[in-house]
């Protein structure tokens, strides 16, 4: 019975030395795993700031680039539009004297009438 009890002592003390070696060294390597991760968390993160930064620029140029082409679109219609309305008010200018020069025609020679009335011209 003495033998069963010295081995189970030694036993108890084998455990706890093995408690007392052990188990702090694993906890260490416990901790070392998670600071590395952390590490690679934190270099990921900052790779991806970098690329987030560099994307949000290019999306804000691209922007810029599509305002200043709507800008420049908007700049031909306007003077597209403006010509138009020049040569418009160009064409009334010579359809009103046109219609001037046809009145004072029939006052001139009443025999004369205009193309748009029907009659002929001699």
């Amino acid at each position: 019975m003495k033998t069963l009890i010295i081995v189970l002592i030694v036993v108890v003390v084998v455990l706890i030395l093995l408690a007392l070696f052990v188990l702090p060294r694993m906890r260490a390597r416990k901790l070392e795993q998670r600071q590395a991760q952390a590490r690679e968390h934190v270099t990921e993160a900052q790779q991806r700031t970098v690329e987030a930064e560099a994307a949000r620029a290019a999306a804000n140029e691209q922007v810029a680039a599509a305002q200043r082409t709507r800008a420049e679109a908007e700049l031909r219609a306007a003077e597209a539009e403006r010509e138009a309305q020049q040569r418009m008010a160009e064409a009334e200018r010579q359809q009103t004297e046109a219609q001037s020069l046809h009145e004072r025609a029939a006052e001139l020679d009443p025999r004369l009438q205009s193309p748009e009335a029907g009659g002929r011209t001699e």
